[in-house]
């Protein structure tokens, strides 16, 4: 790799060993992925905030790296392991763990967004810009609808990269990559976001590139749009996706639809309902605002999404309506990996999220039932 004089210098040490080892990170990123050089990001998104998620380990490193390390460029984070305001369920331990990893992150100077949908939170650049998500699901939808340009980066990665506001010149910051050779192509009939997630699991799974082409469909909204980003960032690598063809095609259909549904749809019920992987924006709080307006859910419901979201909805009266049906929001948190939701408490639960069933079943060991939003408030909510 071609580094700048400052790049190199920072790399020997001049700058401090925190900023020495994020080069290391990035450089050796870089010689891996084929980059020739750094280029500057304008945004930083770090994962790696859920103490479930780094465990001891992951709150030691960030401690001694926070002691010296600031952010260079806006960074902004993944949500942590349960909500302040709420710790009633969670073990005192879990919250002084919890809070060494926030504190960490704070002396670097981030922004505390604990979000997993930065893109419906903060301003976005313009087309082009390169940026550092750790996110799987925000990094696959900001390069297929926002035109941003990020790789699928590890916490690592994307920490280095807020502390430099650098990031290799590879893959999915390069134009090369961004034009797909493989498309899936389907004939199956999409009616709500679960179907879209069986197909971006499908398509994790079975593409390895780094984007890829949806054939038949014209167009998404923002709510598929994030179930299928979701599920492509959960079962792959690849990291973009386009609406259009692709010369090689691989067929999606109600086989390979219902092969996913087998492996994730693990319980015909749940004890409780979660909703937020990703975290809920906007679009999905007035959608079942409007499902479930006048009547109440007769399963406990807790409703995942950022703090800001929420005071967002808080606002204009929408959050009101949805606890006024009995939902319960927990902010800065989200169905994964969360103590809210642990196989102590719960034998199973319901979801619309495929990329919370992978999670729920895999890391919780919590068996999911998995029903589209509709389908939820009808058989749950009267």
């Amino acid at each position: 790799m071609q580094l700048t004089r400052d790049e190199e210098e920072a790399l020997a040490g001049k700058n401090g060993e925190a900023l020495a080892s994020a080069y290391r990170i990035l450089v050796a990123i870089g010689e891996a992925t084929g980059a020739q050089k750094l280029v500057p990001i304008k945004w930083a998104h770090v994962s790696g905030v859920n103490y479930n998620t780094i465990g001891d380990a992951g709150a030691q490193f960030l401690d001694k790296f926070s002691r010296t390390a600031k952010v260079a460029v806006r960074t902004t984070v993944n949500p942590m392991g349960y909500d302040r305001s709420h710790p009633e369920d969670i073990s005192s331990r879990f919250q002084e763990k919890q809070s060494s990893i926030l504190k960490s992150y704070e002396r670097m100077g981030v922004t505390p967004s604990f979000t997993c949908t930065p893109y419906e939170v903060f301003s976005i650049p313009q087309k082009g810009t390169a940026v550092s998500f750790a996110e799987s699901n925000a990094a696959v939808f900001s390069n297929s609808l926002l035109g941003l340009m990020t790789n699928k980066e590890s916490a690592l990665s994307a920490l280095a990269s807020s502390v430099t506001g650098k990031a290799p010149l590879s893959d999915l910051r390069m134009e090369e990559a961004r034009n797909p050779t493989v498309g899936i192509e389907s004939a199956y009939e999409f009616g709500n976001e679960l179907d879209y997630g069986l197909l971006g699991y499908f398509t994790g799974k079975v593409v390895k590139d780094s984007s890829v082409a949806f054939g038949g469909i014209s167009r998404l909204s923002t709510i598929e749009a994030k179930a299928l980003s979701a599920a492509i960032g959960t079962s792959g690598s690849c990291g973009m996706f386009t609406l259009g063809d692709a010369k090689e095609k691989i067929s999606f259909g109600k086989k390979e639809a219902k092969k996913v549904m087998d492996e994730l749809n693990t319980a015909e019920e749940g004890d409780i309902i979660t909703l937020g992987s990703p975290q809920l924006g906007m679009n999905e709080l007035d959608l079942l605002a409007r499902l479930s307006e006048g009547k109440k859910f007769r399963k406990r419901c807790i409703i995942f999404c950022s703090r800001a979201i929420h005071d967002q909805a808080a606002k204009i009266g929408l959050a009101g309506k949805l606890e006024s049906s009995g939902a319960e929001f927990m902010c800065d948190s989200c169905t994964c990996l969360t103590p809210y939701v642990s196989n102590e408490k719960y034998d199973s639960v319901v979801s619309n999220s495929v990329k919370g069933a992978y999670y729920l079943n895999n890391s919780n060991k919590v068996k999911v039932a998995l029903k589209d939003f509709r389908t939820i408030v009808r058989e749950y909510v009267e």
